[in-house]
């Protein structure tokens, strides 16, 4: 067995450094910005000027520790508060703040693992069999960098942990169309990936034609399962040309590829979404319409929400599209399946031949991420799991205060027993600010400032003059259409259904320019969450490592940093063996 990289009783100690972190910061993460000026945030958390905050924000990477040194004999006294007042909780100050906020992240507490160790150690472990498809795909070619690289990195990674698992593979010959003596050997397990949240496929994909892997996707979107459908057709057709004409020049070779694929199709091929890549060529468009979903997407319904006639009919596609697999009526790049995912959900009635499988789980939304981890730990014939979750604020908490009941009868944090004796949870708006993405806004990619001092100065306006302090309208997408603070107060008030001709224009402007000079104060105060949003992240994480750990100490379980978080930022996945 593969040596874990930390721990549960270190696991345990690291959880209970972060927490005692947060229990002094998570106000900060909490504080809600439509409310930063109604609320008077700013002084109530900081006894610091804002540009103290953005001074230690400028230079936390380089001389913060070193400051942090020179203030030795203050600091030493604030030590135990994280740079806050023990008296008034007030923070002051900020460069020790910045510096413990990195020594509770992922990579500050040491307890992760790099993808590339895991690689080494599960190809040391792994058996011989399975060499792929003969296929050298480049993903950049068919998705754009983000997504192929999420998917070339992850894939790597579950055709090791299928190896390693040993999970029973027969091979299947393909005779090319355009070429006599070319074959392509196209290794086909019985069941080998199940991709729960499949969404478009691209990773499901990806497995198939690359590595040779039986891929089931699930999604609970049938408008995703009809799409997958559709590019299987098109994938099968595409593969017969892809290496041959790869390495052509572009020109006449190109447009002889074109004119084969379309010779192919039988006119139901037609494109379903643009490469979002400048200028892509026509083969590159055509496989990625292949891959890509309809234009139109439907919502992910639960259970609860369908009819029964919705709930028969998708079982009858699920049982037709398993008869046509058996029956060798289709011969599918992966197969595709409709249907909700919970951690109760049980595999063998929608996967006839389930035997041996590796779960994973690529941006799995909210609750589907630790659904994913339960099923993994219930059931016997899943040997390995690989989850990379996302969407932080659509996790359930069981011990938040105003958390609603949950329907699927499992909350999605925390999932450790450790955390759950404490009664552990973080709010919304912490989760919220765990999605933020520290690494990009560290080189200049970073939340748009000035929608957010907008909509915070709107509140301001709606108290003044409507008595509003909440609105139950979305109004966020308003700043982008937005020609100026007046435009964009008119626009708001009119979406919240609110007369806006109670207002002049001049009025409106006013507000902007009473809270102009106020807008460092809720710049920093934003840079602050931004600070935080790895240490939030990095409990809930950590949460589920831990549980995995509390069911079997003595299996493989680890964090692995899997993508660049530049590119994904999302980047660490739960990845975990069964003896």
């Amino acid at each position: 067995m593969i040596p874990s990289s930390v721990s549960l009783a270190e696991l345990r100690q690291r959880i209970d450094e972060v927490t005692r972190f947060l229990a002094a910061t998570l106000s900060i993460a909490n504080a809600h910005t439509v409310e930063f000026y109604t609320h008077d945030v700013w002084n109530r958390f900081m006894a610091v000027s804002p540009d103290e905050v953005l001074n230690a924000i400028g230079i936390a990477g380089h001389q913060g520790e070193q400051e942090v040194q020179k203030q030795s004999g203050f600091i030493e006294k604030l030590r135990n508060t994280f740079g806050f007042c023990q008296d008034t909780k007030r923070l002051v100050d900020a460069h020790e703040l910045l510096r413990t906020a990195k020594a509770h992240s992922l990579p500050g507490l040491g307890v992760c693992m790099s993808r590339d160790d895991l690689l080494n150690a599960l190809r040391r472990k792994a058996s011989k069999q399975g060499a792929g498809t003969g296929l050298e795909l480049e993903p950049d070619e068919f998705m754009n960098t983000k997504k192929s690289h999420e998917v070339q990195s992850m894939a790597e990674v579950v055709d090791c942990l299928a190896k390693r698992c040993g999970v029973k593979q027969e091979s299947i010959f393909f005779k090319t169309f355009f070429c006599f003596i070319l074959h392509l050997i196209i290794t086909v397990s019985i069941v080998q990936v199940i991709d729960v949240g499949s969404g478009k496929g691209y990773l499901s994909s990806f497995l198939s034609l690359q590595h040779g892997l039986r891929v089931f996707g699930i999604d609970s979107s049938s408008t995703n399962t009809h799409g997958a459908q559709e590019r299987n057709r098109k994938l099968k057709k595409f593969s017969k040309v892809y290496q041959k004409h790869r390495k052509a020049t572009k020109g006449e070779a190109e447009h002889q590829a074109v004119s084969e694929i379309k010779g192919a199709e039988d006119g139901n091929g037609s494109q379903e979404e643009k490469l979002q890549t400048p200028d892509p060529n026509p083969i590159e468009e055509l496989f990625l319409s292949a891959i890509s979903l309809e234009a139109i997407q439907s919502g992910r319904a639960s259970p609860s929400s369908l009819t029964d006639d919705e709930r028969q009919r998708r079982k009858r596609e699920n049982l037709e599209r398993k008869a046509q697999s058996r029956s060798g009526v289709t011969s599918a790049v992966f197969s595709p399946l409709t249907s909700y995912i919970t951690a109760d959900t049980e595999l063998r009635e929608l996967i006839d031949e389930l035997e041996r499988a590796v779960l994973v789980g690529l941006h799995t939304c909210g609750d589907l991420a630790p659904s994913t981890l339960r099923m993994f730990v219930a059931k016997a014939e899943l040997l390995a799991v690989c989850s990379v979750g996302c969407c932080y604020n659509k996790l359930s908490e069981e011990f938040e205060p105003d958390t609603q009941e949950c329907w699927r009868g499992a909350f999605g944090f925390p999932l450790s027993q450790h955390l759950r004796r404490h009664s552990w949870f973080c709010g919304r708006n912490a989760r919220m600010s765990a999605c933020l993405a520290l690494e990009r806004v560290a080189v200049g990619h970073g939340i748009q400032m000035d929608s957010l001092f907008y909509r915070a100065v709107l509140h301001v306006i709606l108290r003044d003059h409507y008595g509003a302090y909440k609105s139950e309208k979305r109004v966020g997408n308003v700043y982008s259409k937005a020609k100026c603070f007046v435009d964009y107060v008119r626009r708001a008030l009119r979406k919240l259904d609110l007369d806006d001709s109670k207002l002049s224009d001049e009025d409106i402007q006013r507000y902007h320019d009473t809270y102009a000079p106020r807008w460092p104060e809720i710049h920093a105060f934003n840079l602050l969450k931004v600070t935080l949003a790895p240490c939030i992240e990095g409990l809930i994480l950590l949460d589920r490592l831990c549980y995995l750990k509390e069911q079997d100490e003595g299996c493989f379980s680890a964090l692995v940093q899997l993508f660049d978080p530049l590119l994904s930022p999302r980047c660490y996945a739960v990845v975990a063996l069964k003896e």
